[in-house]
């Protein structure tokens, strides 16, 4: 397997994907594959690179306190 990444090798595979895909798509596939290679890493870590955004549930506010004479009735 050691012979397969030769520098020669990796040209050939080149020049295959630029005829296969065209010199468009050839950096969005790139960035496609770089991105599920770091979902994957993530996904086997357990934990993301970037941290957590607030995970905390917001609670409503509490409403204000009642006033004395909120609370005579009379």
């Amino acid at each position: 397997m050691g012979d397969l990444f030769q520098p020669t090798h990796l040209l050939v595979i080149g020049v295959v994907l630029l005829v296969l895909f065209g010199g468009r798509k050839l950096p969005e596939l790139g960035k496609g594959l770089g991105e599920g290679l770091r979902g994957f890493r993530e996904g086997i870590k357990g934990t993301p690179d970037q941290p957590a955004q607030n995970t905390q549930q917001s609670t409503a506010p509490a409403p204000p306190p009642a006033t004395p004479a909120e609370t005579k009735q009379s």
